[in-house]
């Protein structure tokens, strides 16, 4: 038996069962109490997760990415997007996108995946990958109307800002994979178009209405415009349902209906196990909004005061991991805010966080490799730090 080979399943396995053996649960050891609630927030995270995101949110999403991956041609996405794109152009697009969309950071994935395994640049396919979660125009209405003009305006500026810095310094970094891309999609054929655009669009057009009408969550204190579009949004779902409903039977082939299924399907095995694994570590570490999970509340909020590059970090950092649901981090930063939160710290986790979370970032890493997600994680991270200090420094 060659040892070299076999030591990473023999270290996984060690590392397994240790972690088995020094569990602390049960009644005797004295962090015992806390790991056994913090296994709850996660079961209860998991739950909620499974309720209020698969069904509205992630299943869409799967059907939006497949359809992507088998009715929108591939000349058409590298044309827009492309590693040969017009720059102005791919990044002006993936931000619009993302902020037409609006979703959270795991509704964002299978999108990702859809056109990036269609041969979007890495640049726009990560502006995209920011702006989805991180430019709501509802959420940054909510924050400034809750949390203060100032910080609503901070975070609508440095959102988008975010989106294109982001995407370009990705480009920039790996340069030389972006340009044997552009290269390779140089020789590629151009496809045979199947149906006119217009009907594609259409298409399209319905299953994004459904996933954003569907999963317009209640403004809070918001009246007037906001309020009428969430009273009226299951009836927008709904025409949107019954106009797919009739598109499919005089649009598409039955082949290519089960091409498009299987499509969403092969999806689905790669992300959904990955997400539900990360929803779990992440309700285990750090519980659901206004609950404790392993780690103590107090640490946060004591390590969120005031201005310093530390404080700013943190927020950034436990942002990043944290799982945020479309609009949750308001009331989030209200309540530590209240506590004591800096208003740096404060924009460094609005920044950070709707962007990014940990089951997010398992995803992320299984499309694109550890390296490219490590540098897309570094830079939310960092960037944000710097934006809220600087607004905090502004801010005084």
């Amino acid at each position: 038996m060659d040892w070299r080979k076999e030591w990473k399943p023999l270290a996984a396995i060690v590392a397994v069962f240790l972690a088995c053996f020094f569990l602390p649960v049960g009644e005797q050891p004295s962090g015992a109490p806390r790991f056994n609630n913090s296994v709850l927030e996660a079961l209860q995270l998991t739950r909620w997760y499974a309720r209020e995101h698969v069904l509205l949110c992630l299943v869409p999403a799967f059907f939006i990415a497949g359809g992507i991956s088998v009715f929108v041609s591939q000349a058409g996405v590298m044309k827009y997007l492309g590693a040969r794109a017009n720059k102005v152009l791919a990044y002006g697009v993936a931000a619009v996108s993302g902020t037409i969309l609006a979703v959270c950071s795991c509704t964002v994935l299978p999108l990702f995946a859809g056109i990036y395994r269609m041969g979007a640049g890495l640049g726009p396919a990560c502006a995209f990958l920011y702006s989805g979660p991180a430019i709501s125009v509802l959420a940054i209405v909510l924050s400034a109307r809750i949390l203060g003009i100032g910080l609503g305006t901070a975070r609508g500026i440095g959102a988008i800002a975010f989106s294109l810095v982001i995407g370009v310094l990705m480009h920039f970094i790996f340069r030389r994979e972006e340009a044997a891309k552009a290269e390779a999609q140089a020789e590629l054929p151009e496809p045979e178009v199947r149906r006119p655009l217009w009907q594609n669009a259409l298409f399209f057009a319905a299953m994004v209405g459904f996933l954003v009408f569907a999963n317009w969550g209640r403004p809070e204190g918001a009246e007037g415009f906001w309020a009428a579009v969430y009273a009226a949004k299951w009836f927008v779902a709904a025409a949107c349902l019954a106009g797919l409903a009739v598109m499919l039977p005089l649009w598409f082939t039955r082949a290519e209906f089960g091409e498009w299924v299987g499509a969403s399907w092969g999806l689905a095995k790669q992300i959904m196990p990955l997400l539900l694994a990360g929803v779990l570590a992440s309700g285990l570490l750090l519980g659901r909004p206004g609950r404790e999970g392993w780690i103590p509340s107090e640490w946060v909020a004591g390590a969120v005061g005031g201005n310093s590059l530390l404080a700013n970090f943190v927020a950034s950092f436990l942002g990043a991991f944290m799982y945020f649901a479309t609009l949750t981090e308001v009331p989030i930063v209200q309540g530590l805010l209240g506590s004591g939160m800096g208003q740096g710290p404060a924009l460094a986790l609005l920044l950070a966080g709707p962007a990014l979370s940990l089951p997010s970032m398992l995803v992320i890493g299984s499309l694109m490799g550890l390296r490219k997600t490590v540098v897309f994680v570094g830079l939310v991270v960092v960037l944000s730090t710097l934006a809220g200090w600087v607004y905090g420094a502004a801010v005084g």
